[in-house]
């Protein structure tokens, strides 16, 4: 089974991730996708009050029905900070029966300038297969997936790379730039704004039961 990793808050989970996971099946063949919720983000403190607890049943809700996909809670389980490659490590070993070849790291081509500064990147480039997506100029991915800080190595953002040039082994996976950030979510809901179509059945439901991210 060909298996890949799709990380972030998701706070909420929204259509632009599920468009983005069936991009990277129908596109790149895999079986799989893991949705993995972050449980502390390296040096990114999530926004809102919102339980992970929520986020993970959120996550859980929102990809109910496709067999494709998958909500993972190792990193809400283990807590603390969550960096990619102990996730990585884990899924290995959890999903060892069924894997084959490489886990595949889906990310966003906003995280590629900084991506060399992430915990242990080259080792992480090797043991995974690292999908880079589009993603919308104003994603949160960006701060979700803060694996160092830039202090510690005194590295800069690569300059000039982009999903063709990027240094490290990696795939590319066409799928819809979807202008839609989590936080545009959370805004619109706690003003009261139009959200309804912009998160799945369910979260809608869930979000209004549990009055979340209103003011």
């Amino acid at each position: 089974m060909k298996i890949a990793m799709l990380g972030g808050s998701f706070n909420p989970i929204h259509i632009g991730h599920l468009i983005l996971a069936d991009s990277v099946c129908k596109n790149l063949g895999y079986d799989k996708i893991l949705f993995v919720p972050t449980a502390n983000p390296p040096h990114k403190e999530l926004s809102c009050d919102v339980a992970s607890s929520d986020r993970f049943e959120m996550t859980r809700l929102a990809v109910l029905g496709d067999e494709r996909f998958e909500a993972e809670g190792c990193e809400i389980e283990r807590g603390g900070v969550s960096y990619t490659y102990d996730t990585i490590c884990f899924l290995e070993q959890k999903y060892a029966p069924v894997l084959t070849g490489k886990i595949g790291l889906v990310m966003g081509e906003d995280l590629i300038a900084d991506y060399d500064k992430w915990y242990r990147a080259p080792e992480l480039a090797q043991k995974t297969d690292l999908i880079l997506a589009v993603r919308p100029k104003d994603s949160e991915l960006k701060a979700e997936f803060q694996n160092s800080p830039t202090e510690k190595y005194g590295k800069k953002p690569m300059q000039g790379v982009n999903r063709e040039n990027f240094p490290f082994p990696h795939k590319i996976v066409e799928n819809p730039r979807i202008e839609l950030s989590s936080s545009e979510i959370r805004q619109k809901i706690a003003e009261d704004g139009a959200w309804r179509y912009l998160v799945s059945e369910r979260v809608f439901e869930y979000i209004i039961e549990r009055n979340l991210y209103a003011k």
